[in-house]
């Protein structure tokens, strides 16, 4: 088994959307198969860094981009900062806008991202608040101010906004762990090799657990 050697003191957790609402436990939302298996790696991920941080989708009930009958999950939207349709899904206030059970309250993290909540605002990234990627979130000043250099990531979905923000941070120049324990994807098992294999090329790390992480 490769080991990863991290600095504890240099790293940070990051928990990407770790929410009811990408879960079965939220079935009529955006439901990720075993969305709901991960908690146990994100709190792992958490003891091989000293900070950890988590980002949230942080919806309205009346997003510009909710899909219906007449306007169909992913047609094109048309607007600046959204692409395309989804279902309602992480509304303020509801279960689904719920970090899993058993990862620590909002207040016990070191930085937080809200991001969409603007009702025609639907980034995916963490990393940035608009689909240009020109408004930052934070956190990557904050991780400068507390000379970060590693980034260990675990949440909701590899394919959607946990990959975007691992493209986002690899490409700001920080090292990227992905703990595939800690995650789960949408796409089929082919297309998540496909885009586990170019972001390996891109320089971004994979383990299957955190057991792999060995601190420094």
């Amino acid at each position: 088994m490769e080991k990863y050697y991290v600095n504890y003191e240099q790293a940070v957790a990051f928990d990407i959307d770790a929410m009811n609402g990408f879960t079965p436990n939220c079935p009529n939302e955006l439901p990720v198969e075993g969305g709901d298996k991960i908690v146990s790696e994100c709190l792992q991920n958490h003891t091989k860094a000293k900070f950890k941080i988590m980002s949230k989708d942080t919806h309205p009930p009346d997003a510009e981009w909710n899909a219906s009958k007449e306007k169909p999950i992913f047609s094109e939207v048309g607007l600046p900062n959204v692409d395309i349709r989804w279902p309602s899904h992480c509304v303020v206030g509801t279960y689904g806008f719920k970090l899993l059970a058993g990862l620590p309250h909002p207040s016990e993290y070191n930085f937080l991202v809200y991001k969409g909540a603007e009702s025609d605002m639907h980034p995916y990234s963490p990393i940035f608040h608009d689909l240009k990627k020109t408004i930052s979130t934070g956190v990557i000043e904050w991780a400068t101010v507390n000379k970060i250099k590693t980034f260990i990531l675990g949440g909701l979905a590899l394919d959607f906004c946990l990959g975007e923000g691992a493209k986002d941070l690899n490409n700001a120049g920080f090292g990227v762990i992905i703990n595939l324990g800690a995650t789960r994807g949408i796409a089929e098992i082919k297309k998540l090799k496909e885009l586990i294999s170019e972001m390996k090329e891109a320089g971004i790390k994979f383990i299957d657990d955190a057991s792999e992480i060995e601190n420094i």
